[in-house]
């Protein structure tokens, strides 16, 4: 298990990407993939408010009603962390207190749960000091509506602020950052950054672990995919960059009859200070490349030949 920063929050060291959730996987689809990732010694659930807005007919929401609807049927709410966010919603865009307060309380209301685990601000809102957003999510925490605070998609100056203000108005405190990570996207993150995350000790969960599935190793020069997200996996391989990693990710991947999303997963699990990548499965078929990521230990020089091939 994995602990979250400072907080009492121990997880499994792979998080279920719950962005699929009423896009590419229907209802029956997703409770079979979350059946399958408990079963499997999972626990840990990331979404956000805003999915699935962007598919034609959704207007966000699916996500947190479908795990919701699951966690009812099955019982199980104590037995799980469930991490969302705020700020991306059509009807609740930005971090203004008012933002935060109400939209909360639909995403309390759509996850059938009386308390969030961990609560994200999803994007960063500069138009709103960071002590406004800050106290919101204070009383949040206060009121037991929410156990921690993380934030996504900021920069190392606002995080650096945002951090330096609990401290000096003793608000709640981030405990842990989602930025875009993986090893092709590596310059969201390394850095600054990552200088911030170590002098404060977050835990990082990255999204897009897996690179919009050009990591899972499906995506080969001269291949075509039948997906949603083929044509951003499908880019990468523009990059010949990209395509070394593919090579080094095989090599490794044969030294240890693994999957290539697995070796993946674990070069970015034996990164400083990251507790859960994040990555979602549209069928239970693709969940157990995923949760091999716990029994997966790289040696120092399989991790140097992956870092080098990414560099």
């Amino acid at each position: 298990m994995s602990r979250i920063g400072n907080s009492d929050l121990d997880v499994f060291p792979l998080s279920l990407g719950g962005n699929v959730f009423g896009w590419t996987a229907d209802e029956r689809e997703s409770f079979a993939v979350l059946d399958a990732f408990v079963a499997a010694g999972g626990d840990f659930i990331d979404t956000a408010d805003v999915y699935s807005a962007w598919i034609p007919g959704n207007s966000g929401g699916e996500s947190e009603a479908i795990i919701g609807r699951w966690m009812a049927a099955r019982g199980n709410r104590d037995q799980l962390v469930v991490a969302t966010k705020i700020g991306s919603f059509p009807a609740f865009p930005g971090l203004s207190a008012a933002n935060i307060k109400a939209g909360v309380e639909e995403s309390l209301r759509r996850l059938g749960t009386d308390r969030i685990d961990l609560y994200y601000t999803h994007k960063d809102d500069t138009t709103v000091p960071v002590e406004e957003f800050l106290g919101a999510l204070d009383e949040l925490v206060k009121a037991g509506k929410v156990r921690a605070i993380g934030a996504s998609n900021i920069s190392a100056e606002r995080l650096t602020e945002a951090l330096e203000a609990s401290d000096r108005e003793g608000l709640a405190k981030y405990v842990a950052l989602q930025p875009h990570y993986n090893l092709v996207e590596r310059g969201h993150y390394e850095g600054e950054v990552a200088s911030v995350v170590a002098a404060h000790g977050l835990s990082v969960m990255p999204y897009f672990a897996l690179a919009s599935g050009f990591l899972t190793g499906k995506y080969r020069p001269g291949t075509t995919v039948d997906s949603a997200r083929a044509s951003s996996a499908a880019a990468y391989l523009k990059d010949e960059r990209n395509v070394r990693v593919l090579s080094a990710l095989d090599e490794v991947a044969q030294a240890h009859d693994a999957e290539v999303a697995t070796v993946a997963l674990a070069w970015l699990a034996a990164q400083p200070h990251i507790a859960a990548p994040i990555a979602s499965a549209r069928t239970v078929a693709q969940l157990p490349a995923l949760m091999a990521v716990g029994g997966l230990k790289l040696s120092d020089d399989e991790l140097t030949r992956l870092s080098t091939a990414g560099a």
